[in-house]
């Protein structure tokens, strides 16, 4: 009677076992994520650029506007401070808006041609590395400036606050960078896309809250500055500078009528997931 075989009595060591479609994934995250930070560290212009930018504005702004004649703002607010929230969400909301510069670069070159080639377990891994590396990027940048205005006597917000305001702005993170990764990918080069960022950047910022409240605009003015999604932002924010942290607080007095808290985390939620679910389709169609 002969011996069974030795490979059919011990299992083969040769070969690495299976990993699961999820480990993959967040190492192919991973990996994407961290050249994108290397990009960054040998390049940090685009940092230092994306804290000066709404560093200047605060500090200028809040300087110009300092004598600002009393009841203009709501609650006897100063300017500085009234102004710190919507510095703080254009921040977030312009470094996001350029989420698709990079994937766009990658296009050109022909680096994303290069990764659809490559072995991946998931290609989603490369929206999800740059929605991850916009994220950090843009509270970074935020939370620079936040620093700032408490250095500039403008306040700090409490413990639920901080909360509140991290909250608002991962969702309007997400809401934009799902945007600009759909541009990046339906517009024909970095050009174009860049035409779009500038005629974006400036003119929902002065249609919004940012600068001025609603009282002081137009009626024409208020009812699109009371449907930016900035605004929706701007204005939990700025409640929880005030230390008026209830989602069920009323913090946007608006034309078609008053909206809570939780009302503009909703809004800013359901555009997140919108935006997502419309640019599916096509990030699927140029990415298989």
């Amino acid at each position: 009677m002969t011996s069974a075989s030795p490979t059919l009595l011990s299992p083969d060591v040769s070969q690495p076992p299976a990993r699961s479609a999820a480990a993959d994934l967040a190492q192919e995250t991973f990996a994407l994520c961290r050249r994108l930070f290397l990009q960054l560290l040998r390049r940090p212009s685009t940092l230092v650029a994306g804290v000066l930018q709404p560093l200047i504005w605060l500090v200028l702004f809040g300087a110009l506007f300092a004598n600002a004649p009393a009841g203009l703002l709501p609650d006897g607010l100063s300017y500085g401070r009234f102004l710190g929230a919507g510095v703080i969400v254009f921040t977030a909301f312009s470094a996001a808006l350029n989420a698709g510069l990079p994937v766009m670069f990658d296009r050109e070159f022909g680096f994303l041609n290069r990764l659809l080639v490559a072995p991946l377990r998931s290609r989603s891994s490369i929206v999800l590395a740059s929605v991850l590396y916009i994220t950090a990027l843009s509270l970074v940048q935020s939370l620079a400036i936040m620093a700032t205005a408490a250095a500039l006597g403008y306040g700090w917000p409490g413990g639920s606050g901080l909360v509140l305001v991290l909250v608002t702005l991962l969702l309007l993170v997400f809401a934009v960078t799902g945007l600009s990764l759909g541009l990046a990918f339906a517009l024909p080069g970095h050009i174009e896309l860049i035409a779009v960022i500038f005629v974006a950047n400036l003119p929902l910022l002065f249609a919004s809250t940012a600068l001025a409240p609603l009282s002081f605009m137009p009626p024409w003015l208020g009812w699109l500055a009371a449907v930016n999604p900035l605004t929706f932002a701007i204005e939990p924010i700025r409640a929880a500078y005030a230390g008026q942290f209830s989602l069920s607080a009323v913090v946007l007095q608006a034309p078609y009528g008053d909206v809570t808290a939780s009302g503009c985390l909703g809004v800013l939620a359901v555009l997140a997931v919108g935006l997502f679910l419309l640019i599916r389709p096509l990030l699927d169609r140029k990415l298989s």
